[in-house]
């Protein structure tokens, strides 16, 4: 039985493909080792009942996660599924190669991911080359953490427009306390802060948000795509719920900056589960 994960910092998802051959999914919490101590995970896998009717009968598992770009953090997420999937080959990757792979297959090209976090990685065909992703108090530009930060700071200040201040006031009554506390004494701040990208898609057509999202997706590409000298070179894909469901605008800037836009994906789970299928004779 073959079972491959995308594990993102909100949740991670998984496609089995069952003795029968046909295939099963499932979503679980996002397990990234930089926020998730190896007890933690073991604790959020075994908890995941689905798991108990199969967890032992899986041969093979491929895992592409956020946070895994380091050998001690891989070596953590694959000490934790081997705990729980006993029988199991594992395969632990970053979240970076699993999008390249989703997006270029074969072939090199840029790959970026505009979710809760954000990154970028040039794909030679076979492996990523290295990024300079800073997380999220430094980087994370274009991601939903980083218009997250944006959004509760033009609210704490008072600078957004009167009517998005009291829109975001009903949605979400935040106060100076709430923020502080979730940020710097609660796990997942990151998580936090992206949870609120979801009020960009309530009040889209908002001039405020649409400028929001303009200069996002700009800062992401001056801080990430103008850096590979070749980039317009090869094709940029995307994949992430910011970049796809607000692709409008991702396209038109990076038109202005004469970007070869290619695939954009939510999720890279159905193409890198199809990839590996293939490549593994499953």
């Amino acid at each position: 039985m073959l079972l491959v994960a995308d594990g993102g910092s909100s949740k991670t998802d998984w496609i089995l493909q069952t003795k029968n051959k046909s295939l099963e999914k499932y979503s679980t919490s996002g397990l990234n080792p930089f926020f998730w101590s190896e007890k933690e995970i073991v604790r959020s896998l075994n908890n995941f009942e689905p798991f108990n009717s199969f967890a032992n009968e899986v041969t093979e598992l491929h895992f592409f996660g956020a946070g895994c770009s380091s050998p001690d953090r891989r070596e953590l997420i694959s000490n934790a599924l081997t705990n729980r999937f006993k029988n199991a080959f594992i395969a632990v990757e970053s979240d970076l190669l699993g999008s390249a792979i989703a997006c270029c297959k074969d072939t090199p090209g840029f790959s970026c991911i505009l979710g809760t976090e954000s990154n970028i990685s040039f794909y030679n065909g076979q492996d990523v080359e290295s990024n300079l992703g800073l997380g999220y108090v430094l980087g994370e530009e274009g991601s939903g953490t980083y218009f997250g930060k944006k959004l509760i700071t033009d609210f704490i200040y008072k600078t957004a427009p009167k009517d998005i201040l009291a829109a975001f006031d009903k949605e979400y009554q935040l106060n100076k306390e709430t923020v502080i506390k979730n940020l710097y004494q609660k796990a997942m701040p990151n998580y936090f802060l992206a949870s609120f990208a979801q009020f960009m898609s309530l009040y889209y057509d908002h001039p405020y948000i649409q400028n929001l999202l303009t200069n996002g997706f700009h800062d992401f590409i001056k801080s990430h795509i103008l850096r590979y000298s070749n980039y317009k070179e090869y094709y940029c894909h995307f994949v992430g719920s910011i970049g796809f469901h607000f692709q409008e605008i991702l396209k038109t800037v990076t038109k202005e900056y004469e970007i070869n836009t290619g695939i954009i994906l939510e999720k890279p789970i159905d193409e890198l589960f199809d990839w590996i299928k293939k490549r593994e004779g499953f």
